[in-house]
């Protein structure tokens, strides 16, 4: 049974915008994973913000907020050796989605 489906779309510049303004900015939304990831690529801002969108999308498909204890890099977009992305929860985030009963969820598509 489908519990939810959540989907985001987000403009480059403006997660670009927020990580130059604010240098903190990716160590409160990604993960050490991801920002590893995100800066050995050609455009990591193209790769920060499809991470992004996919975090929003999971806390839309879960009716979960940003308020609470709910912390974005808890939220990690990895990928498998095959290069197809998967979503990765850790903390109060993977606490959360246990007590929900959740038993699988996936990331189906990024677009950039």
């Amino acid at each position: 049974m489908i519990q939810g489906i959540g989907t985001d779309i987000i403009e480059i510049v403006r997660i670009e915008n927020k990580i130059k303004r604010n240098p903190e900015f990716k160590q409160h939304v990604f993960s050490s994973n991801e920002i590893t990831y995100c800066e050995k690529q050609k455009k990591p801002y193209m790769h920060y913000a499809a991470r992004w969108a996919v975090k929003e999308a999971y806390l839309k498909a879960f009716s979960l907020s940003f308020i609470g204890n709910h912390r974005l890099h808890e939220i990690e977009v990895l990928h498998y050796e095959n290069g197809k992305p998967y979503v990765n929860l850790n903390g109060d985030c993977l606490k959360n989605h246990l007590e929900k009963k959740i038993r699988r969820y996936s990331c189906k598509h990024i677009s950039h």
